[in-house]
């Protein structure tokens, strides 16, 4: 049997991964728990998910399916944050003998959830149509990430990375956490790039240890349950509770949609597009960076390097009309807001300076308001300033932002190093 839950957290506490190790757990006492479990992670630009719009799964051989629905239902109800307008919980079981005749239609119903903008009463329709045990607390949005895991569980040929997640003692929870940074510096320097988003050092951030009241004390990410495990255990912290290693879609960018023409692109989506800069960048107050692209057939779109990219918006700001450049991102209010980029070709820039005397070399003087130039040396003159190409301060290539901006989904680039998925141009991972 297949048990998938979703929506049990809050910005506030609870984490529906905790949940999952929690109920893998206490189902022992009824069967067996078949491999790893997985945490999926949804369209991120959803606007009511509780954090970070994540799912899990898990699967049990057991002979008494009754009694295992019972308690997780049980647990849900009585653990799920329920107090909290955003927290919706829902949950899918999928007996052993249903499994297979499910099976494409679930997965479809993944892929859609990661890319597309789900209603209730899409999975609630599903779900009945397929005849499969379900609940839904509240108004049951938790159904759709319920349902969307259970075909990730089906379907196991997506692309996938690992994340090592520790878990607080109870008594811990909503306190300071107590991680020595130091040693996160350590254990990253010695599994880096088979581990990622683990620190931030061009801004100084260690970024695996989460900030909220959850459960959760440090995630590790990476390429093996080998290398996050190893990883982990380097990691000087608080009393571990329990852990769990999840088999996930972050790092996949499988949440990007390829699209040809901004006519193509739908608020609440994330995109992947070959454009050229068509304005200026400005950057306005809050300190993001706002620039106008262009598509083949002349259709424009906002572009954006928000605040939260740090030293990633330097990049956006060095970009001119005419570059030809492959952007991805989410879009919001029609802005294409930046998780990488990959600049095909650089528009030439120019700038006008003073001619250079033909006799002596040296730069000319302005001889007054519509005179043109003098040479006050040699007496020669010019008619008008001189055009210059200026070199630019940036390379063809792949960029990122900063890991402490990446979302859940943005494959890094270390992981297009690795597995060879750039074939052309230079690739500049952010560290």
């Amino acid at each position: 049997m297949i048990i998938a839950i979703d929506d049990t957290d809050s910005r506030e506490g609870m984490c529906t991964t905790y949940l999952c190790a929690m109920l893998m757990d206490e189902l022992k006492e009824y069967g067996d728990i078949i491999d790893s479990p997985i945490l999926i992670r949804l369209n991120p630009t959803i606007p009511y998910k509780t954090r970070g719009n994540a799912s899990t799964a898990f699967e049990i051989d057991t002979r008494e399916p009754e009694k295992v629905m019972e308690h997780v239902i049980s647990r849900v109800e009585e653990l799920a944050e329920l107090q909290s307008d955003m927290t919706n919980p829902g949950i899918v079981f999928i007996p052993e003998g249903k499994q297979e005749r499910v099976k494409e239609a679930l997965g479809n119903f993944f892929m859609q959830a990661v890319r597309e903008v789900l209603e209730i009463e899409d999975a609630k329709n599903l779900i009945s149509e397929l005849g499969l045990p379900s609940k839904g607390l509240k108004n049951g949005r938790g159904l759709i990430g319920a349902l969307a895991a259970c075909g990730a569980m089906l379907n196991l040929g997506w692309d996938h990375t690992y994340e090592y997640l520790a878990y607080r003692e109870k008594n811990a929870w909503g306190t300071p956490r107590e991680v020595d940074e130091e040693s996160v510096r350590k254990a990253d320097l010695e599994t880096y790039p088979d581990t990622w988003d683990t620190v931030d050092f061009a801004n100084d951030l260690v970024v695996c240890i989460p900030h909220a009241g959850d459960p959760v004390l440090f995630g590790i990410r990476g390429n093996s349950i080998d290398v996050v495990t190893r990883t982990s255990q380097m990691i000087s912290s608080e009393p571990v509770e329990r852990h769990m290693v999840y088999r996930t879609d972050q790092g996949t960018d499988l949440h990007l949609i390829p699209v040809e023409k901004i006519s193509d692109i739908r608020d609440l989506h994330s995109y992947t597009i070959e454009v050229t800069v068509a304005t200026d960048p400005e950057t306005i107050r809050g300190g993001h960076t706002i620039f106008s692209i262009r598509d083949d057939s002349g259709d424009e779109m906002d572009c954006a390097a928000y605040e939260p990219t740090k030293n990633f918006r330097e990049l956006a700001r060095k970009f001119i009309p005419g570059d030809r450049i492959v952007f991805s991102g989410s879009v919001k209010n029609n802005t294409l807001n930046i998780e990488k980029l990959k600049i095909i070709s650089l528009a030439e820039k120019y700038k006008s300076v003073n001619p250079s005397c033909p006799e002596c070399g040296k730069n000319m003087k302005s001889a007054g308001k519509g005179q043109g130039y003098r040479c006050r040396k040699c007496g020669t003159s010019a008619d008008s300033a001189e055009r210059v190409e200026v070199k630019r301060d940036l390379e063809t290539g792949t960029y990122e932002v900063p890991p402490c901006a990446r979302r859940h989904l943005a494959m890094p680039l270390v992981r297009c190093v690795k597995e060879k998925k750039e074939e052309e141009g230079k690739i500049f991972p952010s560290r």
